[in-house]
């Protein structure tokens, strides 16, 4: 099989996202954000977390270049919220990613590992 043509575009897509979602930290700061009213900064997301300002920092880069969340200039600071348009349409593409997987249920995969 020919690795080129293995994923779609609506894969790699789909891929970075879960990817970018796979640290524990990018999910406490996706319900961090998820939670707020507003707009965050850097410093509010780390007052929320027990983590370093630098470490917030760095995990808000790889969610940022996912896709998944957005960046507002204010002024010296950079706020940050969801990306609800991206948020809906990954969590589509996944139930349909799931959905093709179709047979697969706790039974079968019990019954494959026995």
């Amino acid at each position: 099989m020919n690795e080129d043509h293995v994923s779609t575009p609506e894969d790699e897509m789909l891929a970075g996202a879960l990817k970018a979602l796979g640290h524990p930290a990018r999910l406490a700061i996706m319900r961090v954000l998820a939670e707020q009213s507003r707009q965050c900064c850097c410093g509010e997301v780390t007052h929320k977390l027990p983590l370093a300002q630098s470490t917030v920092s760095q995990h808000l880069k790889v969610l940022l270049d996912a896709g998944l969340i957005e960046r507002h200039p204010d002024g010296t600071r950079n706020r940050y919220c969801l990306c609800s348009q991206r948020i809906a349409m990954l969590r589509e593409r996944l139930g349909e990613a799931l959905d093709g997987l179709g047979g697969i249920t706790a039974e079968t995969t019990t019954a494959k590992a026995g």
